[in-house]
């Protein structure tokens, strides 16, 4: 079994596989009087395909053992997906390149407190991996006619474990 290990999610390390929904960078402003600051512009939702519409949803995901034992991942052909946590605690998010024939070799990041990511249209990834306990998110994907699921299941599983000295 091959071994991946997490690590920190960093729009530079992200940027390939879709964006980073943090209140970082420098794209905000005040509105309201003052009384609120907007970070706008976090990330594009996509959605292609026959009768395509963006949808808002919410899930609560409840947490796998580690470390994972990664056998399937899957992608969305019409449209990208966003999770943003309604909690500030950090989510395992594992990602993998188009290899061709199928997804590359996984990668995996482990987001920070609050941040939220966005999967471009058509990325392997992973399903939504809280960490530690029970966490609720809202989803941003996409809805209309069309198969918008395709699963791909490895032959050999992957490990993906946490680094020495996280706790969750």
């Amino acid at each position: 079994m091959t071994r991946v290990a997490a690590r920190p999610l960093t729009r530079e390390a992200f940027s390939t596989f879709g964006d980073v929904i943090d209140m970082g960078g420098d794209n905000h402003y005040p509105i309201n009087g003052g009384k609120a600051e907007r970070y706008h512009d976090l990330a594009t939702a996509e959605a292609t395909g026959p009768n395509g519409r963006v949808l808002i949803s919410m899930v609560r995901g409840t947490p796998y053992d580690l470390p994972l034992r990664l056998t399937m991942v899957e992608r969305h052909p019409l449209g990208s997906q966003a999770f943003i946590p309604l909690s500030p605690r950090p989510f395992l998010v594992i990602v993998c390149p188009d290899g061709g024939a199928g997804p590359g070799e996984p990668q995996a990041f482990i987001t920070s407190p609050g941040q939220g990511i966005n999967y471009r249209r058509n990325l392997w990834h992973g399903v939504l991996t809280p960490l530690g306990e029970a966490q609720d998110f809202l989803i941003v994907d996409r809805g209309g006619d069309g198969s918008n699921l395709e699963e791909f299941h490895f032959p050999h599983p992957y490990e993906i474990y946490l680094p020495d000295g996280f706790r969750q």
